[in-house]
């Protein structure tokens, strides 16, 4: 019968190993066989020898022989077939086989066992393998000792050096291994009433200010391992204490300073204690690492993780902020410890994010919680910095759900701090790690702005009553302008010419911009100019950084042009509406001469901020004209005087119409005009200067002798001017100066503001909220009155105007 192909295949490759694999197996089998023949043999020739005796003594005296039962059953050929050896003495007492074992009565039958197992031979074989390794440590921890006696003897400074400095070299018996570590683990269920009774007792342990004392001190002199690992135990019980569910925990806290020093103890001392057993390592890129692989790493692990997972448990539950910095200060300590679990790690990020994202936490605190962010995302690897990112930018968007006055500080310090951890980290020396990081980084905020994308489409494609709502949020702004910080610190050009290479999130600078001129112009109503305002200061921030040309004029053109800047606005009395803290305004705003003036504020000067972006561009003339023409347009159109000499008509004079001035008379009203004077006059302001600017650019142009192609020398004439000296950089740098003076004033108005009222309310009386009641109704009519006198009268320029 012919071979087939998987037996040919089989001889050609495994078929040798087979064969001496089973040699070796037999070989094993046989050298036990023969241990267990021999041993067999020994104890038949004993249990002959034992039974003889007793079996003699007892023929002796009922006069038989000793041999002389045992032949009665026996027949002839039986009696040949023993070869006229000794017959063994029957034995009347049946015997009983143990349950479960199997016992072979003829060592003759384990030879002709050939279906033995060879696993029960190997693990027999271990087994006493293991009792010898046993006998051999015992024997050299007995030396050991002796040597340390010797030694003692021998050099008593010596010993008393190594007793002070290293005491687990001379603790053999306990060792640094802490067999009571095992206690810290969360399934502290004893398997015995023993060790229930044990627990029991170790419960009623009681913590004091000596217990607390002792323990210090023993971390301080000795460095001990054991008072830290009680120190932990206790902590542990102390960040449990106020919990509903009753745990079972070794030692318990009652008295208040005992657990005010055992925090500070625990705090302050563990990581000391630890850092000192198990050192930190700083490496040449700044990265810190410790040795994961040593015993001593091993053995310590249950004891840093659980006090880890202690102080997060602590933070969660903590009100005082001093206390909370002193727990996020320990945890910082532990960072390079922990990196190698994972689940523990994500737990940290999360606590921490929780912290660092609350507007209720103080200043200090909150940037202490980002130093453990930053730590994790320095030295952890690719998956732990992934974690920081999104974690961190989900805690940034939750705590910038409600922006107000009050929280608007600490939501822009969320968001300059966030912006550090997508910062190209430093070289590593291994190509394929510094790759990865810089990866991670692109493809978190590419995977988080395309999340943005996905919203602004749905809502665009879902026209629902409220699928505008998805992106017209808070939240949603809070993104945008988020990444535009991003982007401007990352991308900027100065700092890639100091790197020497261009950023991996350049390529995210066009998406962006898209995503932010599609959420302005979802909806082009009156009542959300204020977004569209903190939308375009976002894309002015990443232009100016990255030298990238956004075209904002057409936007800004379309408020100027709506009819809510067209129209003459109606009088009154509502505040003036804060544009930092709203994107939307509220329905009594609109068609006022307050919101209009707001408006034609904010316009103004953010026209003035895209120009001056490009102040110093060769090409600024052409980029200005258009919208110098559209500005000079709309100002004739809403003006409210005409000017002379323009409403004659060809047929001659008609008395009978109400805007009819003879020929040569003086200017005519405009009565579609917006009636708005100081916004009128602040876009001629600015007209002036765009045109002062462009002819600054015209003069120094028509002395060049390069054609626009050559971008070298476009780029050296553009540096060579200095952007404060043009004529719309110095507009733009004087309105931000008064800008900031109002911005103190008010700020300081607003403190002033709170003071009193809390006073107010500290006096418990009503006295404080009617002073304050009469100040808003004088002011009220104050900006009444101002009203009347713009709405009705004549102003002072139109007068002068109209004299001219």
């Amino acid at each position: 019968m012919a071979q087939t192909k998987a037996t040919k295949k089989f001889e050609k490759r495994h078929l040798q190993d087979t064969l001496k694999r089973r040699n070796e197996t037999k070989k094993v089998k046989q050298r036990h066989q023969l241990q267990a023949k021999k041993k067999a043999r020994r104890e038949a020739n004993d249990n002959a020898q034992d039974g003889e005796r007793p079996q003699e003594q007892g023929n002796a005296a009922s006069g038989e022989a000793p041999n002389e039962r045992v032949f009665e059953n026996m027949s002839v050929d039986e009696l040949f077939a023993g070869g006229f050896k000794a017959a063994k003495p029957i034995s009347n007492s049946k015997t009983v086989a143990r349950p479960g074992k199997r016992k072979r009565a003829d060592p003759e039958d384990e030879e002709d066992d050939e279906n033995g197992s060879v696993e029960s031979v190997e693990q027999r074989a271990e087994a006493d393998g293991s009792s010898d390794t046993d006998a051999e440590e015992a024997d050299e921890l007995k030396t050991h000792m002796k040597e340390l006696d010797a030694l003692s003897k021998k050099d008593p400074e010596f010993y008393k050096y190594l007793k002070e400095n290293d005491p687990e070299l001379l603790d053999v018996e306990g060792g640094p291994a802490l067999d009571e570590v095992a206690d810290l683990s969360e399934d502290d269920q004893a398997g015995s009433s023993k060790d229930k009774g044990q627990k029991a007792k170790q419960e009623s342990n009681e913590v004091t200010t000596a217990t607390v004392k002792r323990w210090s001190q023993s971390l301080d002199e000795k460095h001990s391992l054991r008072a830290m690992r009680d120190v932990v135990l206790a902590f542990r019980t102390a960040a449990h204490l106020n919990d509903e569910d009753s745990q079972n925990f070794r030692y318990s806290i009652t008295d208040a300073n005992a657990y005010h020093d055992l925090l500070l103890c625990a705090l302050t001392q563990v990581p000391q204690v630890l850092n000192h057993h198990i050192p930190v390592r700083q490496l040449s890129h700044g990265r810190e690492t410790v040795h994961t692989d040593s015993k001593q790493f091993r053995n310590l692990t249950t004891l840093f993780k659980s006090h880890t997972a202690a102080i997060l448990h602590l933070i969660q539950n903590l009100s005082d902020a001093a206390t909370t910095r002193s727990a996020l200060n320990s945890l910082l300590s532990l960072i390079p410890y922990i990196l190698s679990f994972k689940k523990l790690i994500r737990d940290v990020v999360r606590s921490t994010v929780a912290v660092w994202s609350d507007p209720a936490q103080t200043e200090a605190v909150r940037i202490t919680a980002f130093l453990i962010l930053q730590s994790l995302n320095k030295n952890g690897d690719a998956s732990i910095k992934e974690t920081v990112l999104k974690t961190a930018y989900q805690g940034l968007l939750k705590g910038a759900r409600g922006t107000t006055i009050h929280t608007l500080a600490a939501i822009n310090l969320m968001k300059n701090s966030a912006l550090d951890l997508w910062a190209q980290p430093a070289a590593t020396g291994s190509k394929e790690k510094d790759k990865d990081a810089a990866n991670v980084s692109y493809t978190t905020a590419f995977t988080l702005i395309r999340a943005l994308a996905i919203h602004l489409r749905s809502s665009i494609k879902h026209n629902a009553n409220e699928s505008y709502k998805q992106v017209y949020n808070w939240q949603y702004v809070h993104a945008l302008d988020f990444w535009s910080r991003v982007l401007s610190t990352h991308c900027n050009s100065l700092t890639e010419a100091t790197q020497g290479r261009e950023s991996p999130l350049r390529p995210l600078i066009y998406p962006l911009t898209q995503v932010t001129l599609g959420a302005l112009r979802l909806i082009p109503t009156a009542a959300y100019f204020p977004l569209r305002f903190h939308c375009t200061r976002a894309l002015l921030r990443l232009s100016a950084a990255t030298d990238t040309f956004i075209p904002l004029g057409a936007s800004l053109w379309e408020v100027l042009n709506s009819a809510e800047m067209r129209k003459p606005p109606k009088p009154s009395t509502v505040k003036p509406l804060d544009f930092e803290t709203a994107i939307r305004a509220p329905k009594s705003y609109l068609r006022t001469r307050t919101y209009q003036d707001g408006v034609g504020e904010q316009l103004v000067e953010l026209f003035a901020e895209f120009f001056g972006v490009w102040a110093r561009s060769i090409a600024f003339p052409e980029l200005a004209l258009p919208v110098v023409v559209m500005l000079k347009r709309w100002l004739k159109d809403v003006s409210p005087y005409i000017p002379k000499n323009t409403l004659s008509t060809p047929r001659g004079p008609n008395k009978s119409h109400k805007n009819h001035k003879p020929r040569g008379g003086g200017g005519g009203k405009n009565e579609k005009g917006n009636k708005n004077s100081k916004l009128n006059s602040s876009v001629r302001l600015l007209i002036a200067k765009l045109d002062a600017n462009s002819r600054y650019i015209e003069e120094r142009r028509r002395k060049v002798e390069f054609s626009p192609k050559d971008r070298s020398q476009v780029e050296v004439f553009e540096k060579e001017l200095v952007w404060r000296e043009t004529p719309i950089g110095a507009f733009v740098e004087g309105q931000r100066k008064m800008r900031e003076e109002r911005r103190k004033m008010l700020e300081e108005a607003r403190k002033a503001e709170e003071a009193a009222r809390k006073r107010g309310r500290g006096r418990g009386g009503r006295g404080g909220d009617d002073d304050g009641d009469e100040e808003e109704d004088e002011v009220e009519e104050e900006m009444e009155g101002e009203v009347e006198m713009e709405g009705d009268g004549i102003s002072e320029e139109e007068e002068e105007m109209e004299s001219e």
